[in-house]
């Protein structure tokens, strides 16, 4: 069993810069693609980045050129660099495993505010 647990959330003024990171615990991580998701209030969680076992990422387009995803397998661990924020990025965020997030991995996320 994987847990997954988010942290780095805060607030945050437009155009500042967060590091959230993602740590798996459990055996198997490194062979997981992960991705970050996020939930704005009134909204569908949407995926926001992913990174494949292999390094491969993909980003959605709401956040390309601003964001990175970047993992290191030895800490278990994935991060999403976020610069230039937006008060359209305020959402929790959440990892999960990806293509298929599982159920039982949500977490609880961590909250991040975009305001001046």
């Amino acid at each position: 069993q994987v847990q997954l647990v988010e942290s780095g959330g805060g607030l945050v003024q437009p155009g500042g810069s967060l590091r959230l990171s993602c740590v798996a615990s459990g055996s198997g991580f490194s062979t997981y693609g992960v991705g970050w998701y996020r939930q704005a209030p009134g909204k569908q969680r949407e995926l926001v980045a992913s990174i494949f076992n292999g390094g491969g990422t993909r980003y959605s387009d709401f956040v390309k050129g601003r964001f990175t995803i970047s993992r290191d397998n030895a800490k278990n661990t994935v991060y999403l660099q976020m610069n230039s924020l937006q008060p359209e990025d305020t959402a929790v965020y959440y990892c999960n495993t990806y293509p298929f997030p599982k159920a039982d991995y949500w977490g609880q996320g961590t909250q991040v505010t975009v305001s001046s």
